[in-house]
């Protein structure tokens, strides 16, 4: 940190000295090997091991996306399931779809477990978590975003000429939300980049990482591997990936710890202390949304459920009583996850009224 001090403020004091010789002080960046050098040769208490570490920090930091170390295998270490699949229905209606992966044949995984979903429910709308997901196949990002379009459209140029979506009468087209946050990361992203281009679902979580690029390894003498970024993914419509990363359409920033107990359990409640650091996510609502009242039924308003045909059984209007001891149904308190599912039963909603 030291070092990283002393550089930044020799940096800054060359100007002034340039600009008193008489020369106009230019605003493009100075020489690297000419600051390094004078660096090298002037800068009190430095070695050429802690200069060469600054550097390297230095400019894989200002390249961020387009350049990094992966160590000995690509993609290191992930704090979290980075190979799971999982499946779920929340509230007996929206289907949650898992992808930790973008590899080969996530396509038919995901449509074989939706149409397993959908045997046993009425699915109303579909929740893609694609937070902390990966992988560099672009090729099954696309295979995996074709699901979604009824006709032939532009989908994705990942350097091989612009992928098309096939015309189909099976696509998916129910309402649709994607959650994503900061580890959504290369093919992932580009497969939620396209669905955002096309307007199919909504963003929902903090920005993508931003590495949606093709890029090759290589070895380096200290047994490390440097990826470069060698290519730029293009979207449909002509225009490059975002090297900031793709910007959510519904903003929900959890506390890094906290967003990752709540992707392995989302119905665990953790301790107060503001699981949200910066969210338009009303937590009040996940009460409203998730889960109904206790309620104690009374014995007339089992009769009019007999005589309504909502009791299957004659003795159930006068012999069945609610237990206390009964739990109410698993609150969400995901944020990330809540919203998304508010999102689709408000959609559902408009939808019914519009078909009346």
């Amino acid at each position: 940190m030291k070092l990283k001090v002393l550089v930044g403020l020799s940096l800054v004091s060359l100007s002034p000295f340039w600009a008193g010789a008489g020369e106009a002080v230019s605003n493009d960046a100075p020489d690297f090997k000419e600051i390094y050098e004078l660096l090298r040769a002037n800068l009190k208490d430095s070695n050429e091991t802690e200069l060469n570490r600054a550097a390297v920090e230095g400019l894989l930091n200002q390249l961020k996306s387009r350049a990094a170390l992966t160590g000995e295998s690509s993609g290191g270490h992930r704090s979290v399931s980075d190979s799971a699949f999982r499946t779920a229905v929340f509230d007996g209606s929206y289907a949650y779809l898992r992808i930790g992966q973008m590899e080969a044949g996530v396509d038919q995984r995901v449509l074989k477990a939706y149409q397993q979903l959908a045997s046993s429910n009425q699915i109303k709308g579909v929740v893609f978590d694609l937070r902390f997901a990966d992988g560099q196949d672009y090729v099954a990002a696309t295979a995996l975003a074709d699901l979604f379009f009824s006709m032939e459209k532009p989908l994705l140029d990942y350097g091989d000429g612009l992928k098309k979506s096939t015309a189909k009468t099976n696509a998916f087209s129910l309402p649709l939300a994607v959650l994503v946050n900061r580890q959504t990361t290369g093919a992932a992203e580009a497969f939620a980049g396209v669905l955002r281009q096309a307007s199919i679902g909504l963003l929902i979580g903090t920005n993508t990482a931003g590495k949606a690029t093709m890029g090759k390894e290589f070895a380096l003498k200290n047994g490390q591997r440097l990826w470069i970024a060698t290519s730029l993914l293009k979207l449909g419509n002509g225009q490059t990936f975002p090297a900031t990363g793709l910007q959510p359409d519904i903003h929900v920033d959890v506390n890094p710890e906290d967003e990752k107990a709540y992707f392995e359990d989302a119905y665990q409640i953790l301790p107060k202390g503001g699981s949200l650091s910066s969210s338009s996510t009303n937590q009040a609502n996940l009460s409203v949304t998730n889960r109904l009242p206790h309620h104690r039924t009374t014995e007339a308003e089992l009769v009019r459920m007999h005589r309504d045909g909502e009791l299957p059984d004659p003795d159930v209007a006068t012999t069945a009583r609610p237990r206390d001891s009964e739990m109410p149904p698993h609150v969400v308190y995901d944020p990330a996850l809540a919203r998304a599912i508010d999102l689709l039963k408000g959609l559902s909603v408009v939808q019914q009224f519009r078909s009346i």
